[in-house]
Formats: C-alpha cells, sequence, structure tokens
C-alpha cells in the first residue's frame, strides 16, 4: 500500500461534486484487482468474511430459534428477503468505496444538504448502537457454564469456591461482573495487533469455525432429514404467516392431512394465554385477553406483597391488575371462555394467583402452573399455527408476534447500521481505491499505518473499466460466496436445535430456550436417563457453583384452582426434589451441553468488538473527513483519535452496564433499526447516482433492488412501530 499521506496525482483535476463542505478529492490510478485462484482464495477473503462472523451474533442465536421453536421453519423467508436486501446493499456501498477509498458514510455526508443535517440524521438511527448489551447477553451463557443452569437475575444464589475463597454470590453480581469483562475484554483487539481490521478478522475467523463447526457436528449427527427439509423449504415459505385459529379448519371433527400443525395427534384448540398485554413503549401491558377479542379484558385491582421486599408488610405492597371478564367488580376466581371459535362456551377453568401476583393456570396432570389456560394438560399453548396469504385461506395474522419478526429481519445479517462497516473494511483491505488511503491502526503496533483526510478517485477511461469490472466482481464474489452463506448458515443452524430438539409451539424466552435447547441435546447426545434427586447432581458445573433453588411438587388437595369439576392442588416446597439423571453417555453429553452454551458466549462476546468498533469506526471516519479541525491533524495520529473515542465509548459502556437496562430506550432502539436499514438503503442509492461518474453507476436492475429493499425494511419497521405504540 502506498504512502497515505501523498497522493498518486494532484488535485487540480479531482471532482468536488456534492457538498462544497466536504474537502475535494484526490486522483490516483485503479491498481488491478487480484486474480482468485484456488492457491490464494483464503487470502482473498475479506469483509464478508469478518462481517460473516459479525453477522452470526444474539438475534440468530436467541430470536431465530424462538420464532422456529414456535412455528417451526416457515417464518424464515423474511430471513430470506433480510439477508438478500443487506447482499444487494453491502455490495452498492462498497462500489462507492472501490471508487473513491472512503467509506458510505462519509459518501453519504458529501450529498446534499450537508454534513451538518446528516449528523443529527444519522445520530438518531444510530442511536440503538451504542449500547453495549450484548457484553450483558453474553455473560448468561458463560454463566451458565459456570453454575450449571440459567441463571436467575432475580433470586438466584450461588456458591462457590475458588482459589481456596468461598462464598456466596448472587446471580445478579455474577452476571454483572462477567458482563463487565466481556466487555473489556471485547476491546482488547481494538488496542493492539497494528490494523484494528486484521485483529478482527481473525477473531471472527475463530468464531466461524468453532461455532458452525460444531453446530454442524450436532446437525449432522443428531438432527433429521425432516428437520432440515422444514428449515430449507421455511426459506422460501414466501407468504406464511402466524396465525390463531383451532387445528380442526373445516370442523368435520376429525385431523385431516396437514391440520395438525405441532404433530401432538390431537385436535388443538385455542388456549388463551394468561399474561397481560396491550403494552406500548410507553405503557406497561394493563390487560389479559383472555376471551381472544383482542380486545383488553375488564380488570380489577388487587393487592399482594411485593416479592422484592423482605418485609411483606402493607407498606411493601403493590397492586396488580387482575381479570374481571363477569363485570362483577370482583376478581375472577374461574373463567368460562369459548375455545374453539364457535361463539359458544366450552368449560370453566380455575385460575391462580403466582408469586408476583400474576394469573396462571394449573391442570391436575401437571407439575406446575402456566401462564396460560393449558386445556389438554402437555404444558405447549395450543392455536399458534401457520397459514399462506396465497392459499386463498385469508387469514387473520397474529399481530402480536410482530415484535419477534421485526426483530428476526432486522438480525438476519447484520442490521441497523452495522452493515455499513462493510465499506469501512473494503478500504482497510486494500481494495480498489483503498489502495491509496490507508487504513485505521491499532494504538499498539500500528505505527507503520496511517489514514488519508481525504478520499482518493480515479478517471473512468478504457484502460481503467476492466480493471473496475474485475473489483466490482471482487466484492460481489465476497458478499455472495461469504458473507451471505454466513449468514443463512448462522441462522439455519442454531434453528435446527430449536426445530429438533423443542416441541413444537415451546414458548420462552430468549435464555431459558436456549437452557432447554442445551438440556434436550445433553439427553439426546448422551442417552437414556432415570429419576435421582436434585442435590446428588453436579451435571455441567464448573468451579463448583451450585445453585440455591426452592422447587415444588403438586400434591393434589385443590386449594389453588384448576379446570372446573377436576381434582387439583397447590405446590408445596421440596428442596430436594427427584431429577433425571445417569445418561448412558455422561461424559459425551455434558460435553455437548457444555459447547451449546458456550456456542453461544462466543456468538455474543466476539460481536461485541465488532459492533463496538464498527460505531467508533463509523464516526471516527466521517469526522477524520468531513472536521476541519481533525483534518489538520497528520494522517499518522489516527490512530490516537480513534482510541481517544474508544476509551470514552469504553468509560460509557461500563456505566451502562451498572445501571439497570434502561427498557424504553431499548425499545425504542431496536424499532429504529430496520428504519436505518431501510432508509440507509435509498441514501446509499442516491449517493451512488450523484457522486459517481456515470460509467460506474449501478444498472437499472440493481437500482430497482435496492429501492425495493428499502421499501421491505421500511415497511417491516412501520409494522413494529405501530405494534409498540399499540396502533395494532
Amino acid at each position: 500500500m502506498s504512502d497515505a499521506s501523498t497522493t498518486a496525482a494532484s488535485t487540480t483535476d479531482a471532482p468536488h461534486p456534492g457538498s462544497q463542505a466536504m474537502p475535494r478529492w484526490n486522483t490516483g490510478e485503479l491498481i488491478d484487482a487480484p486474480r482468485f485462484t484456488t492457491r490464494n482464495w483464503f487470502a482473498l477473503l475479506g469483509p464478508g468474511l469478518l462481517m460473516g462472523g459479525a453477522a452470526i451474533g444474539g438475534g440468530e442465536w436467541l430470536v431465530g430459534p424462538i420464532v422456529t421453536a414456535k412455528y417451526g421453519g416457515a417464518l424464515l423467508w423474511l430471513a430470506t428477503l433480510s439477508i438478500l436486501g443487506q447482499v444487494v446493499y453491502n455490495i452498492e456501498i462498497s462500489r462507492y468505496t472501490l471508487y473513491t477509498g472512503e467509506p458510505i458514510f462519509t459518501g453519504k455526508f458529501r450529498t446534499l444538504p450537508g454534513p451538518m443535517f446528516w449528523v443529527f440524521v444519522y445520530l438518531l438511527l444510530d442511536f440503538g448502537s451504542i449500547f453495549p448489551y450484548l457484553a450483558a447477553s453474553a455473560a448468561t451463557p458463560l454463566a451458565a457454564v459456570f453454575l450449571g443452569e440459567i441463571p436467575n437475575a432475580a433470586t438466584g444464589v450461588a456458591e462457590y469456591s475458588f482459589l481456596g475463597l468461598e462464598g456466596t454470590l448472587t446471580h445478579k453480581t455474577l452476571l454483572r461482573i462477567l458482563g463487565y469483562a466481556i466487555f473489556l475484554a471485547a476491546l482488547v483487539p481494538l488496542v493492539f495487533g497494528g490494523k484494528i481490521y486484521n485483529a478482527l478478522k481473525a477473531l471472527m475467523t475463530f468464531k466461524i469455525v468453532v461455532v458452525l463447526g460444531f453446530l454442524t457436528i450436532l446437525a449432522i449427527g443428531w438432527s433429521t432429514p425432516r428437520t432440515w427439509g422444514e428449515i430449507l423449504s421455511g426459506f422460501v415459505s414466501f407468504g406464511s404467516v402466524p396465525v390463531r385459529s383451532v387445528e380442526d379448519l373445516n370442523g368435520n371433527g376429525r385431523l385431516d392431512p396437514g391440520e395438525d400443525f405441532d404433530g401432538d395427534g390431537r385436535r388443538d384448540v385455542m388456549e388463551p394465554t394468561l399474561k397481560l398485554q396491550f403494552g406500548t413503549i410507553f405503557r406497561d401491558a394493563y390487560a389479559t385477553n383472555i376471551d381472544q377479542d383482542r380486545e383488553p379484558d375488564p380488570m380489577v385491582d388487587i393487592e399482594i406483597s411485593d416479592p422484592a421486599e423482605a418485609d411483606h408488610s402493607a407498606a411493601n405492597s403493590k397492586t396488580v391488575p387482575w381479570p374481571d371478564l363477569n363485570r362483577d367488580g370482583q376478581p375472577d376466581s374461574a373463567v368460562t371462555i369459548d375455545v374453539t371459535g364457535d361463539g359458544q362456551p366450552d368449560g370453566t377453568y380455575n385460575l391462580v394467583r403466582g408469586p408476583k401476583g400474576e394469573v396462571l393456570f394449573q391442570h391436575p396432570r401437571s407439575e406446575k402452573p402456566v401462564p396460560f389456560i393449558d386445556i389438554d394438560g402437555d404444558g405447549i399453548r395450543d392455536g399458534d399455527r401457520v397459514a399462506s396469504v396465497f392459499s386463498g385461506e385469508r387469514p387473520e395474522i397474529d399481530w402480536s408476534l410482530i415484535a419477534f419478526l421485526s426483530a428476526l429481519v432486522a438480525i438476519s445479517g447484520s442490521g441497523g447500521l452495522s452493515n455499513t462497516p462493510v465499506s469501512n473494511y473494503t478500504r482497510d483491505q486494500g481494495w480498489g481505491m483503498g489502495h491509496h488511503v490507508g487504513a485505521i491502526p491499532s494504538v499498539v503496533g500500528g505505527q507503520d499505518l496511517q489514514l488519508s483526510h481525504v478520499g482518493t478517485v480515479f478517471h473512468p477511461t478504457q484502460e481503467a473499466l476492466p480493471r473496475w469490472k474485475r473489483w466490482y466482481k471482487h466484492v460481489v464474489r465476497d458478499q455472495t460466496a461469504v458473507w451471505m452463506p454466513a449468514c443463512f448458515l448462522g441462522l439455519a443452524l442454531p434453528s435446527m436445535l430449536s426445530v429438533q430438539f423443542l416441541q413444537r409451539g415451546t414458548e420462552a424466552d430468549n435464555w431459558t430456550a436456549a437452557g432447554m435447547t442445551a438440556n434436550q441435546v445433553q439427553e439426546a447426545v448422551g442417552g437414556s436417563v432415570h429419576h435421582a434427586h436434585l442435590n446428588d447432581l453436579q451435571t455441567g458445573a464448573l468451579f463448583r457453583f451450585s445453585a440455591r433453588a426452592t422447587l415444588y411438587e403438586y400434591r393434589g388437595n385443590g386449594s389453588y384452582g384448576t379446570p372446573a369439576g377436576s381434582e387439583g392442588g397447590p405446590w408445596r416446597r421440596n428442596d430436594n426434589p427427584p431429577v433425571l439423571v445417569e445418561p448412558s453417555a455422561p461424559a459425551l453429553g455434558e460435553f455437548f451441553w457444555f459447547m451449546t452454551l458456550f456456542c453461544g458466549f462466543l456468538v455474543l462476546a466476539p460481536s461485541m468488538a465488532t459492533s463496538a468498533d464498527g460505531v467508533i469506526r463509523r464516526w471516527v471516519d466521517v469526522f477524520w473527513t468531513a472536521s476541519p479541525g481533525l483534518r489538520q491533524i497528520k494522517p499518522r495520529n489516527i490512530r490516537y483519535v480513534y482510541f481517544t473515542v474508544l476509551v470514552c465509548y469504553a468509560i460509557f459502556g461500563m456505566v451502562m452496564l451498572s445501571l439497570n437496562e434502561p427498557t424504553a430506550l431499548l425499545k425504542i432502539a431496536t424499532t429504529i433499526y430496520n428504519f436505518a436499514l431501510g432508509f440507509s438503503c435509498w441514501h446509499a442509492l442516491v449517493v451512488n447516482l450523484v457522486l459517481l461518474p456515470a460509467p460506474l453507476r449501478p444498472n437499472w436492475f440493481v437500482r430497482i433492488a435496492l429501492a425495493l429493499a428499502g421499501v421491505f425494511f421500511l415497511v417491516v419497521a412501520y409494522f413494529s412501530a405501530a405494534q409498540t405504540l399499540g396502533w395494532l
């Protein structure tokens, strides 16, 4: 790479389109693209490898499996559209970098009305990226490896013995300590190693090999062709949507082919949830919808002792909403509802009050109460299935899932503005005119690297255009052969785990689902099990951590309410209940349990490094060019600017990790993600049509594809925002 402080040609004939507040480009010669052969293929892997590793993140590991556990693979077509749209976007923002050596963010600031306007726009759109909660999420699987179970931040307490020290530690404290450690460790590759891009590329290579390698072994050895068929067909099941209905669609009293969605052999009805709903970004959920009419149920307030307070006196009590479907002004102890959709009541079901005042129900055959009316006692809430908008059925979409589906779209690939570093890394790889511009070095070990303040462009002559086409083909190959397959595999393999090992219709939060999957993997790999007692178990626990948990057994005296006319009973404390142990291959089962959760850690922790670098790099790069003051700094001193911002980000991150998550702000941030990507698609198209010379501009097919990608992300963002605001 040439010295970034000098330019191959003068600036006298350099173009200066767009805002005149940005500096004029330099000019230079476009070098030729490397020849791709079987011998040098790995050396030519570029941003697609780094961003492919970064794309396998928390969403792929957590949100994707939650959707597929409940609906199978039928909704993965949304991920297909998202990934394909992002492939077009990634290629097109790299188009700008191949011509100028500048990242796309700088190009956007070159468009009118000028950099000051775009600073405010993109600060708003980039809002969700600044929070370091990937580190907090990564702490959960790591803590699970230590504890032998998914940590319970609310009530969990662990005993530890480490290096001769013994004591107790709450799960919340353990998670916070690990979150700090992961966050600071993720910043290390951004400080050492010469070129920051190379350090991150090595980290992502390790992540891809370990995570995808382990999941591939698991898929080959313990999944079925039917599971893979469902996942692969789901990626092309366009038009499938989530709905709520009975399984006996034609009402003939039996299950016809295709009606048994969850494969349990029963004619399932619509079992209503008992969870509070109808919350918005500004208001907590406040009412149930037990009668399933999509309207808030009548509610009354009941007073309970605050479980978070040791003193359960009246002073520490609180009120919670409770259903009053008969409108008598008293909390209902039982409800009579229609679960078949024929408009006639089908039964009366007793309600149970949980320890936090939540509304629960307990079937007499069940071991514990659940937050829905479990009519058949299988522990799975029935009534969820998928239908196609092209089938002529005219299904009523279950909009309550739009937040998860929007998240699935947002996290398939990179999402939000986290794609934009593709163009930064294209420059740092030295591709196209990035060869003349330089790269951001690390503060330690990067003394020989520097970054020009201004991009360098070439004249699209007859001699240069063939080289340009080879560079563009090089970028297309990097995205379609590396990044795109990594995104599909990164979503397909974790989803395969949930489809293969969890019962269809399973509802769980992020890490509960991951823990259930790990346990099922252990049982599948380790073999059969039999009963023993909890105090005899240490499966999966490292450093002699053990959980202090209170478990309960069903005793059957009917005092907590059950379905009307049936026998039931309360829970009684049992600190040493029977559980299943002694698999036939315990060591192998425990290893696979460990690896399933450890891969969750590897998915999240390295992504914290690329997330931090992406945020810092976007803004350091653009101000390095746009700010007259920073343009006075020598090109070799870019590493000190980057390091200063990195230190500020580290301080900010530690402060935020010390606080409770700002739930409302995070909801706003995730809602903005799809808006940001949709708008960014359109803005990138404007950049390439306005700033690039005519021979280098995208053709009509690419223009239409990028515009449609923007429409797709904005439509998904609109429905997500509408549901969050309570409009749906």
